[in-house]
C-alpha cells in the first residue's frame, strides 16, 4: 500500500508540494473532498482535498478535523495552505499538509490519485503527450466520475451538438430527462428546446464560467452547466444534475475542470482519427526526409510543386499548451483541404502546403491564420506562426529548418509577428546569425563594454541601451533620444558619461564598429 509521500512523489511536483510531513506515514485509504459547508465523511487514512477553500478558520478546522479522525493528508490550496496557523495545526496532529499547485483542477487531482492509488501511472492516467493514443472512451468516463466528486452531483460530458459521450457513475440525483439523455446517447428534443429556450445555450458559447438552470416546471431539476472550450473552439459542454444552487466554490470547480476534459476529448478526437494519425506519420517522414519520404510524398498525393513548412508553437501560462496544441490542429485539419498535411514534433506543429494561390494553397492558409487568431478569445493564448521558404518537396526539412530558425526568433520576443515569413525577415536573420557567430566567437568579454554593464547593474543606469542607439544613429541626437523615449538633452548627458567610463576614441569608425558588433551580439543572441 502507497503512503502519502509515495503518492506525492507519484503525482510530481507540478501539481502537489508537500508543506508539512510527518516522519512516519502509514497507507493511505481513499481520496475525499471536503468543502467548507461539510467536511464530513473523513475517514481513517484518507486523502483529503479542500475544494475551494479560502477562509484561514475554516482550514484549520478542517486540519483539526482531519486530525481527530486520523486522516493522512489534507491538500489545500494557497494562500491558506501557507498560513502558519493551519500549518502549526497539522504538525500538532501529525497529518501531512500539503499544497496544491495554483491553476491545477480538483478533478484532475481525484483522477491522478485515484489512478496511483490503483498502481497505475500517472502521467498514462491522463493520456500523456507521448501517449496520446491511449486516451478512449474510458477515459472520458473515468473523468466523468472525477468531475462528478468535484461538483457532488451527476455529470454528463457532450460534444458540440449535445450527443452524449461519456457520464458518470452516480444517480442518486436523477430525473426523467437525464435518464433519457443517457439512454438515447443525446438530450431529447424537448429538453433542448427548453433549454434553448432559457437562452442556456447563448450564455455557454459566450462564456466560460458555469451557468445555473434554475428547476423546470415540468419537474426538471436543476442543472449546473459549463462549456467546454479549447483554443477558441466550442467543442462541448458538460452538465451536472444539482437540487439546488451550488455554492460558489463548488461551481468555480466544477468550471476549472473544464480545461482538463476540453484537453481530454481532442486526446480522444486524435485517437479517434485514424486518418489523422496516419497522415501524421507520413508527414513526418517529408519533414525529416527520412528514406521512405517519396513513398509518403506519393500517398498523402503531394504534388511535384513547390511546399513551405508552417511552424505553429502555441504555449499558456496555464500548462494547456498540448489542448491548445491539439484544438490549432483540428482547425488546420479543417481549414487546408482535402488532403491535411499537419504532424506534431517536439511540442510544435508542422503543417506543409503548396507555395500556389487557390485553396489549399500558403496565401489561403496565410489570409485563414490571421482571421483565426483576430477571431480567438482574449483569454487565449495567441499562436506564434514562423513560416519557411518555399521547396522542392525533397528539400522539406531545408524549409522545416527555415521556419525553426524564424520561431526562434519569435520565441525571444526580437520579432513580433502574427505570421512571420522566412524571406521577409532577412535581416533579422542575418543579424542574429551574425550575433551567434560573435558570441561563439566570445566578442563581448573584449574591450570596455563591461564597464557599462557593471555601471547598469549596480546603479540602474541605462548606458548600454544609450550607446546602442547614439550608433544606431551617428550624429542624429535627437532620433536617438526618441528612440529611448528621453529629452535630447537628456541623452547627451548620458552620452558624456558613456564616454567617460569607456574612455575609448568614438570618433574613430573602427572602434564604433567594434562596439556596434558587441552590442548586437548581445542583444540579438542574449543566451550565448
Amino acid at each position: 500500500m502507497v503512503d502519502i509521500r509515495g503518492l506525492v512523489e507519484r503525482v510530481g511536483p507540478t501539481l502537489l508540494r508537500p508543506v508539512v510531513m510527518p516522519d512516519e506515514t502509514g497507507g493511505v485509504g481513499d481520496v475525499v473532498i471536503a468543502e467548507p459547508e461539510e467536511p464530513g465523511g473523513i475517514g481513517t487514512a484518507d486523502v483529503v482535498l479542500g475544494v475551494g477553500g479560502t477562509d484561514r478558520a475554516w482550514a484549520v478546522e478542517l486540519v483539526r478535523e482531519c486530525g481527530v479522525r486520523h486522516a493522512a493528508a489534507v491538500l489545500l490550496k494557497p494562500p491558506v495552505c501557507a498560513d502558519e496557523s493551519v500549518i502549526s495545526e497539522a504538525k500538532e496532529a501529525g497529518l501531512a499538509l500539503i499544497e496544491v499547485r495554483r491553476g491545477a483542477a480538483w478533478a484532475q487531482l481525484v483522477w491522478l490519485l485515484r489512478g496511483a492509488l490503483a498502481g497505475t501511472d500517472p502521467g498514462a492516467a491522463v493520456g500523456s503527450p507521448q501517449q496520446v493514443g491511449s486516451a478512449g472512451l474510458g477515459d472520458l468516463f473515468r473523468l466523468a466520475d472525477a468531475v462528478a466528486e468535484v461538483v457532488d452531483a451527476p455529470v454528463t460530458i457532450e460534444d458540440a451538438h449535445s450527443q452524449v459521450l461519456a457520464y458518470s457513475a452516480r444517480q442518486d440525483v436523477t430525473d426523467p430527462a437525464r435518464v433519457s439523455t443517457i439512454m438515447g446517447r443525446r438530450q431529447p428534443d424537448d429538453v433542448l428546446a427548453k433549454f434553448r429556450a432559457r437562452g442556456t445555450f447563448r450564455q455557454l458559447s459566450r462564456g466560460g464560467s458555469a451557468v445555473y438552470v434554475p428547476e423546470q416546471p415540468d419537474g426538471t431539476l436543476p442543472r449546473l452547466v459549463v462549456p467546454i472550450r479549447m483554443g477558441g473552439e466550442l467543442l462541448g459542454s458538460m452538465w451536472a444534475v444539482v437540487t439546488d444552487e451550488v455554492s460558489e466554490q463548488r461551481a468555480s470547480a466544477f468550471a476549472d475542470t473544464a480545461a482538463l476534459v476540453a484537453l481530454q476529448l481532442l486526446r480522444w478526437r486524435v485517437m479517434t482519427d485514424s486518418e489523422r494519425q496516419r497522415s501524421a506519420v507520413l508527414v513526418r517522414s517529408l519533414l525529416e526526409g527520412s528514406e521512405g519520404w517519396r513513398a509518403a510524398a506519393n500517398e498523402l498525393g503531394v504534388r511535384a510543386e513547390p511546399h513551405r513548412v508552417v511552424a505553429i508553437d502555441v504555449r499558456a501560462s496555464d500548462g494547456t499548451d498540448e489542448g491548445h496544441r491539439l484544438a490549432m490542429w483540428e482547425w488546420i485539419t479543417r481549414g487546408i483541404g482535402r488532403g491535411p498535411m499537419v504532424a506534431e514534433s517536439g511540442g510544435v506543429l508542422y503543417a506543409v502546403v503548396p507555395d500556389r494561390s487557390g485553396a489549399g494553397g500558403w496565401p489561403a492558409l496565410r489570409e485563414a491564420l490571421l482571421a483565426h487568431i483576430h477571431e480567438m478569445d482574449a483569454a487565449d493564448p495567441r499562436p506564434l506562426v514562423a513560416v519557411g521558404t518555399a521547396t522542392p518537396v525533397a528539400e522539406l526539412p531545408d524549409s522545416r529548418g527555415r521556419a525553426d530558425e524564424v520561431l526562434a526568433l519569435l520565441r525571444t520576443g526580437m520579432v513580433e509577428r502574427e505570421v512571420a515569413v522566412h524571406e521577409q525577415l532577412w535581416h533579422a536573420l542575418v543579424l542574429a546569425r551574425a550575433a551567434g557567430a560573435a558570441s561563439d566567437a566570445g566578442v563581448g568579454s573584449l574591450g570596455p563594454l563591461q564597464r557599462l554593464r557593471d555601471n547598469d547593474h549596480g546603479h540602474g543606469t541605462d548606458y548600454l541601451r544609450t550607446l546602442h542607439a547614439w550608433l544606431r544613429h551617428p550624429g542624429d541626437p535627437r532620433a536617438a533620444s526618441r528612440e529611448l523615449r528621453v529629452h535630447p538633452n537628456t541623452f547627451r548627458y548620458r552620452m558624456k558619461r558613456v564616454g567617460s567610463l569607456l574612455d575609448v576614441d568614438l570618433d574613430d569608425a573602427d572602434v564604433r564598429s567594434a562596439l556596434l558588433v558587441q552590442l548586437l551580439a548581445e542583444r540579438w543572441n542574449p543566451h550565448g
